[in-house]
Parts: structure tokens; C-alpha cells; sequence
């Protein structure tokens, strides 16, 4: 992978809500919810390979379109591939790309 890639990885990850999704999506992560009645439920977000782009509209308090646009964001960088499923989107970590930043972290200067 060129280092001009990086480049465009790590600016994709510089903005928090979009390293913040990234994360969810990379490592899922459970969060706490109130129900309709006040009641707190534990909710399990995004724990399988593909994550459902609902599930994180669910899990993070943002508008459907900016995730929509940081799911964008992040899709053009080479982090994710996103694909329909019905009236779903389904979102994949690109494992490739996490592996070229944990290489280029590891280089000795």
C-alpha cells in the first residue's frame, strides 16, 4: 500500500465522530439505553462481522445522514466496504487496511 493511502486513511480517522464509528465497528461495543418507558436495557451493538448501518444509528447519537456521510468518509479512505442488503447497509472493517496501519506503526524510523 502507496503511503498516499495512509494518508487518506488517517485523515478519515482524524475527525472523532468518524474514528468513533470506525471503532464501534472495528471492536463493537455494548451500550446502555433507556427504553420508551424509562427503563435502562443493555443493548449489544454490532457484534458480528457485518455490521448493520441501523444497529450504529442505534448505538450513537447522531443523525441517520451524518453517519451516512462518515460511513461515506470512511468507505472512500479504504476502511470499510459498505454493501445493501435490502433496506440495510452493511458495513466490513477492511481488514487489509487495519493491517497496513499496524505495519506502518510498527516501522522503526
Amino acid at each position: 500500500m502507496k503511503q498516499s493511502n495512509l494518508t487518506g486513511m488517517f485523515k478519515a480517522l482524524s475527525n472523532e465522530q468518524r474514528l468513533n464509528l470506525f471503532k464501534m465497528l472495528y471492536h463493537g461495543f455494548d451500550q446502555t439505553k433507556k427504553s420508551g418507558r424509562g427503563k435502562v436495557k443493555e443493548v449489544s451493538c454490532c457484534g458480528e462481522i457485518n455490521k448493520a448501518f441501523s444497529a450504529a444509528c442505534d448505538c450513537i447519537n447522531l443523525s441517520r445522514s451524518t453517519i451516512s456521510h462518515h460511513f461515506k468518509e470512511l468507505e472512500n479512505a479504504g476502511l470499510i466496504s459498505c454493501t445493501r442488503n435490502g433496506q440495510a447497509v452493511l458495513c466490513r472493517v477492511n481488514e487489509d487496511a487495519v493491517k497496513e496501519i499496524q505495519n506502518f506503526l510498527k516501522q522503526e524510523r
